[in-house]
């Protein structure tokens, strides 16, 4: 491993990027480990997982107010110290009303970044009948809170007279700045008890804990100090245990199991590195504790390319004469096992080795950068190492404040001169910034930035689509919806493909992302700004599909008037499945209608429509195809003003 991107290229085994080929094995394992990454994203929103969290969410103090502020007055602003299940009371809020008999409208989030738009902070082009509304605040700066809360006036008129209902998350920290008339929204919740909501998450897994379990000194002093998130986590780790463990081991050992990592070494680990006696040696502490549980190999070369990068002097000793990998790890209190890999004697050793390096030496985390994007690509490592290796790094990159390093590592893993398999961790390192609460919102705002720009590669492209597609579609999937359409726009060939495919995926069950999308073909076919819309319309418009919607049928119509000013030879097979559909008399009109209304009173449209239409009446059998005719040219005159033959004369 070297830190030149030379050798970065020519160490690399198996396919790289050279701009064409077919990468799409390694897409597909991208897309894997984004799947099995799933259950464990606590902000999504679908309805799956909404299910899975209310199946394990304790109601937490102060809930019963917000409830009644929510059901009351449709609106409800939620207040709280960071982690203590701010959002997720919100969710749960919304999720209740959801589930009522009653329940008209979807439930989605509103985006909190500038996406395509210059509108107000709250649209109330966002509301719909019965809308169920999540706007997480938690993270925006000063200028925007209060823009927010200066729209909010015309966006309650709306919510009241769509009977939605709007629980918004508050951005603790900036308090003061909450307008008088809008306090009387506000409900503030505290944490829930640790130990219930742990309780809660074992039983719905099966595991029934006895109290006196539940009441160890180490499980209560870990439970304290914890937050909301790293409670569900220590479930799902006790719960990885009892599926993985012996039959005869019961709940001690997976809860002694899934603590073992969680064990503070801080104070061990400092002394230990203030008494190393060398470089070598600290390098090989953090080469192992980054690359925990690999062979002895893997960390020699970790080691040896951390200690180019930072230009540490060479050893000229002869290399007989030096110690050897075994003693080196020895000495540090690692131990090679059984399996053949290594790892430290203590637990939580590690974490705190990881923690020490990116807190006390902060003038090398660049260099720590380019150290772990090379080390990657050893061939040595093999995905499950890789998957742990990122998700290490990239909780030092996000708990040092530094997101950047992850879009970084993003960009170099997809670029030409990586190995093609390292796309799978470029999508988790994104998918992991996506699922942080600080700095979520940051990825989405870099994923839009990137999606709209022609620079990024096709590698990286590749992996948008993937980690909006599996990951940003869960938790926000109005602005996946956006960055899909933008990549599906900008990306030529198999890789745009795979944006409408996507796109396509997103919005075929989800009736309110279909008429959003809808609405933004219609804005681009109209500016013709975009000659892919005419043809990802024509790919994903259904004919049937909520035509009886007064504002899908204005959407069409506004698309099929763009299309209709191309050739006839680009619409005319899709015009056919259009009037084919028509021949069911439950839609006949108001398909004909919009196709016809699409033509407005231009007559040299008219004709083209009408010629094509003649051609797919004159192919077909039956007399559905004549009276489908009959009917579009009734529509077509009528746009005209021109009157059915005799008209005049029934009317006297």
């Amino acid at each position: 491993m070297s830190s030149t991107s030379e050798s970065y290229v020519h160490e690399a085994r198996g396919p790289v990027h050279s701009g064409e080929g077919n990468q799409y094995i390694y897409i597909q394992a991208a897309e894997a480990r984004l799947r099995k990454l799933a259950s464990r994203r606590p902000r999504s929103i679908m309805e799956e997982d909404r299910e899975h969290l209310a199946g394990r969410f304790v109601p937490p103090p102060g809930l019963r107010r917000a409830r009644d502020r929510l059901r009351t007055s449709h609106t409800v602003l939620i207040d709280g110290v960071p982690g203590s299940g701010r959002r997720t009371a919100a969710l749960m809020l919304l999720h209740e009303l959801s589930a009522l008999p009653t329940a008209r409208g979807t439930l989605h989030e509103l985006p909190n970044t500038s996406d395509d738009t210059t509108a107000a902070p709250l649209d109330p082009g966002d509301v719909n009948e019965g809308s169920l509304l999540l706007l997480d605040l938690s993270k925006i700066d000063a200028a925007q809170y209060v823009a927010a809360q200066g729209a909010f006036s015309d966006f309650r008129e709306r919510l009241l007279h769509h009977g939605a209902h709007f629980a918004v998350v508050l951005p603790h920290h900036l308090g003061h700045l909450l307008r008088d008339e809008l306090k009387r929204f506000k409900a503030e919740i505290r944490q829930p008890w640790a130990q219930r909501l742990l309780a809660a998450h074992l039983r719905h897994d099966g595991i029934m804990p006895s109290a006196t379990e539940l009441g160890g000194t180490e499980l209560i002093a870990y439970l304290t100090q914890a937050p909301m998130s790293e409670v569900a986590g220590l479930a799902d780790r006790i719960r990885c245990c009892r599926d993985m463990s012996p039959p005869d081991r019961g709940f001690p050992h997976w809860l002694a199991e899934s603590l073992e990592n969680q064990h503070n070494q801080s104070t061990r680990v400092a002394a230990d590195i203030a008494a190393s006696r060398s470089g070598r040696q600290r390098a090989l502490l953090l080469s192992l504790a980054m690359f925990h549980g690999v062979t002895p190999g893997i960390v020699l070369q970790a080691r040896d390319a951390l200690l180019r990068i930072l230009s540490h002097p060479p050893d000229d000793t002869p290399r007989l004469d030096r110690a050897d990998l075994h003693a080196e790890l020895s000495a540090i209190g690692a131990e090679t096992r059984g399996d053949g890999r290594v790892r430290f004697g203590v637990p939580g050793y590690e974490r705190a080795v990881r923690n020490h390096f990116w807190t006390y030496l902060p003038d090398i985390r660049t260099s720590l950068r380019t150290w772990f994007r090379d080390c990657l690509a050893d061939p040595g490592l093999g995905p499950a190492d890789r998957k742990e290796a990122v998700e290490r790094f990239a909780e030092q990159s996000l708990r040092a404040g530094r997101p950047e390093d992850l879009t970084w590592l993003a960009e170099a893993w997809t670029s030409k001169k990586a190995p093609a398999g390292l796309l799978a961790d470029a999508a988790q390192a994104l998918a992991l910034g996506l699922d942080d609460e600080q700095y979520g919102r940051h990825f989405r705002q870099q994923i839009y930035d990137w999606s709209t720009s022609a620079e990024p590669g096709r590698g990286l492209r590749q992996v948008l689509i993937v980690v909006c597609s599996q990951t940003m579609a869960r938790s926000h999937p109005d602005q996946a919806l956006v960055r899909l359409h933008h990549l599906a726009r900008r990306s030529p060939g198999p890789v745009g493909t795979d944006a409408r495919r996507a796109l396509r995926h997103l919005v075929d069950g989800d009736h309110r992302l279909y008429r959003r999308f809808l609405d933004r073909l219609g804005t681009g076919i109209g500016q013709g700004s975009w000659q892919v819309d005419r043809a990802l319309f024509l790919e994903l418009a259904d004919p049937t599909r909520l035509i009886g919607l007064r504002a899908v049928r204005d959407a069409l119509r506004t698309c099929w008037a763009g299309v209709l000013r191309a050739p006839a030879e680009d619409w005319a097979t899709d015009l056919d499945r259009w009037l084919t559909a028509s021949e069911d008399v439950r839609h006949r009109d108001l398909i004909l209608r919009v196709l016809a209304g699409a033509c407005s009173a231009d007559v040299l449209t008219s004709g083209r429509l009408y010629r094509v239409a003649l051609r797919w009446q004159r192919a077909g059998r039956g007399p559905e195809h004549a009276d489908v005719l009959a009917l579009l040219l009734r529509e077509l005159n009528a746009n005209q003003g021109i009157e059915p033959y005799g008209h005049t004369d029934q009317a006297h």
